[in-house]
């Protein structure tokens, strides 16, 4: 078992207050509680692959696109051609 030294600021300390105080545990259960809450954080942010964010965003159906991203071109002019009425 290691020993280790942990410089807190005056937040970190009322947070760590707290946190004892609510729980009853000791200073160290909490922090061990903390580290397992930051793993099992980080073990479900390794899984996550950019669809799955964007998946979880839930943007709903078409959002604001006019055209295909295929024809932005034409999309462009004719949004241009709208705007100033030619």
């Amino acid at each position: 078992m290691a020993i280790r030294t942990v410089r807190l600021d005056s937040d970190g300390e009322r947070l760590l207050d707290h946190i004892v105080q609510t729980t009853g545990m000791s200073i160290s259960a909490a922090f061990k509680d903390g580290l397992r809450a930051l793993e099992v954080e980080l073990n479900k942010a390794k899984g996550a692959v950019p669809y799955k964010i964007y998946e979880e965003l839930d943007l709903g159906p078409g959002g604001y696109s006019i055209a295909h991203s295929s024809s932005v071109k034409r999309a462009v002019g004719d949004a241009n051609r709208r705007k100033l009425g030619q």
